[in-house]
This record gives structure tokens, sequence and C-alpha cells, in this order.
């Protein structure tokens, strides 16, 4: 589901009511808990943080006019999706995660690559996200990053 919106405010706005709380609770708990150094924006059309260019020169090697993206919330057509680059590219944040999900769910998590998805937006388990929000500064994600998507 593409939106439109140029600010996290207009995104959140002109989401239907079960998912504006979803989506707004998530971006309270980033906006809270990482570390210092990511910026929030609105990239590829979603509510992101990401390495700013004034930390990490170079931007995504997709689109190098982009900053380097981290962590993404979309709301999709039958679900809300948390993008999270840095489970994607670390095995250990990947197992961690994995380990600590059945302490919030009796249910294997809908995962892709880097996204994890809920169609019931009443089993997000936020204090799980908070915990994993805490979990990567921007310095150790541009260090995974170059280390497991640049090629030297």
């Amino acid at each position: 589901m593409k939106h439109e919106a140029t600010t996290i405010e207009d995104y959140i706005n002109n989401l239907a009511d079960d998912r504006k709380e979803a989506i707004s609770r998530l971006m309270q708990l980033l906006r809270e808990k990482l570390p210092q150094g990511f910026e929030e924006n609105i990239s590829y059309g979603m509510p992101s943080y990401v390495v700013p260019h004034s930390l990490y020169p170079a931007g995504y090697h997709c689109d190098s006019k982009q900053a380097l993206p981290f962590i993404s919330l979309a709301s999709q057509k039958n679900h809300i999706a948390i993008y999270h680059m840095g489970l994607y590219a670390d095995k250990a944040l990947m197992q961690w995660f994995a380990d600590h999900w059945s302490n919030f769910s009796t249910h294997k998590p809908d995962m892709g690559k880097s996204c994890i998805r809920f169609k019931n937006m009443q089993k997000i388990p936020y204090e799980l996200f908070a915990e994993l929000f805490t979990k990567m500064s921007p310095q150790a994600w541009i260090a995974l990053y170059e280390q497991e998507f640049i090629r030297k």
C-alpha cells in the first residue's frame, strides 16, 4: 500500500485507527530507545530511521543519494511491517530475537529477511521491540553494513 505522505505525521494521520495506534506506538518506542545518531524521516514512502549522510557520507549502496536505511515501518494492505536491517545482517541479533520471541508469543513470527509482519495489531510485542531497538548504534550498523553488503 503506497503512501504519498511527506512527513511521518501525515503518514500516521492517513492510517486506519488500529494501524494509527500501532504505528504511533512503535514510532514512540523508536524515538525513546534507538541510540543517538539515527535520523527520522520518510524513506521509500515509509517512516524510517536511517544513518544520515553526515555520519555515513557514502549513503545506501543501491542509491547513494539515500541515507543508509536501518529501520522502517509500513502499513501494507493486509499487515503492518517492521523492517529491521540489523536483523537481516546480524545472525547473532536474529538469534537473540528468535530466542526472546517465545517470551511474548506462542506463535512463530511472520518474517521475511528483514521484516516482521503483523496482521493482528493486538499481537505486536512492544516490550520485545523496545529492547531490540536499543541493540545497535549507528556506528555498529555502519560497520556491519560494510562487512555484509559492501564488496571490497
